[in-house]
This record gives structure tokens, sequence and C-alpha cells, in this order.
């Protein structure tokens, strides 16, 4: 990661030694201006590596998320990435007959395995565990919330709907 040229500490590392070459430069005497034009290209480097590093790679918030996948699929057309949106069900607290609401969760997920793990349990209520960053990146996926791990998968109760449709019904006679 840190010899990577699209690496922001790369950037930043590259400011700071053209920085101190500028100011101990024993070849020919720089004059001031050299010096404030190569002071400047290196306060520009360092603030553009350090405002790529906070964009797109600090980790803004972690968490963790339950719910039922809505969807799941691999998208895009040059960096194929894994996006899905997970519907979580609970009380609505601002409305005084506290009706049930959904929220959604939309998320990327990197990881090949955590992919093919949401995939083979779809059916089951996932809690996710996740990773928040400030900005997207195209081989990361189209959300800022970046789905790591899988922490437990539970079996959904069967809805009523489906046990009454399972029981026999009563013959009229």
């Amino acid at each position: 990661m840190h010899n990577d040229l699209h690496s922001p500490i790369f950037f930043c590392t590259f400011a700071r030694s053209l920085w101190l070459n500028s100011l101990n430069f024993k070849g020919k005497n720089m004059n001031t201006g050299g010096k404030i034009v190569t002071s400047m290209v290196s306060v520009l480097l360092i603030g553009l590596g350090l405002f790529v590093f906070f964009k797109f790679f600090f980790v803004y918030s972690e968490g963790t998320n339950e719910g039922d996948i809505n969807y799941f699929q691999r998208e895009g057309f040059i960096f194929k990435t894994y996006e899905g949106k997970m519907i979580q069900t609970g009380y609505n607290s601002h409305n005084t007959s506290a009706t049930i609401q959904s929220n959604e969760f939309k998320f990327s997920v990197v990881d090949e395995r955590v992919a093919q793990q949401i995939d083979n349990n779809s059916s089951r209520q996932i809690k996710l565990h996740w990773k928040r960053y400030l900005g997207t990146l195209p081989w990361r996926g189209n959300s800022q919330f970046v789905v790591d791990s899988i922490i437990s998968v539970r079996q959904v109760a069967p809805q009523v709907e489906d046990v009454l449709q399972e029981m026999p019904l009563p013959i009229e006679n």
C-alpha cells in the first residue's frame, strides 16, 4: 500500500522529500523564487495527498445493520462490484400509534467470499458489519457503506400468510 503510486502516502512522502531537497539543496544555489515555487508545490502535493486519503481511504465510521436482503447483484460496466439493499423493519417512534416501518440500507461488497456468503443466505436474516468511507471509488462500489464481514445469520420465522397457506382447509358438507 505504501509503495502504490496511487496511495496518498506516496504523494505526501514525495512532496516532503521535494520540500526537504529544496531547503538543503547542495548543488547549485537555488534562488529564493525557486525555493518558494518548490515549497508551494510541496504544500499543494501534501494537501492533495491528505484530501485523497481522507476522502477515499479513511474509514469515517463502522457499524452493523441487520435485516433481510432485498436484492443483491453484481453490476458495472468496467468495474464489476457487488451491490445490495437490505430491508430493516422496526417501529416508527415518531408516530404515536407505533406503526411498523422499514428502512433501506444500500451497501457494496468488495470481498468475493463475503459476497458469496450473502448470496447463499439471502432468504435469511443477516447481520452485516460495514465500514463507511466519505467517497466512493469505482472498484469499491457505488455506496459509501462497504460490507466487510457477516456477523450472524438467522432463519426468518415463517410469516402468518405462509402458515395459513400450508394449513388444510376444513371441508364443508
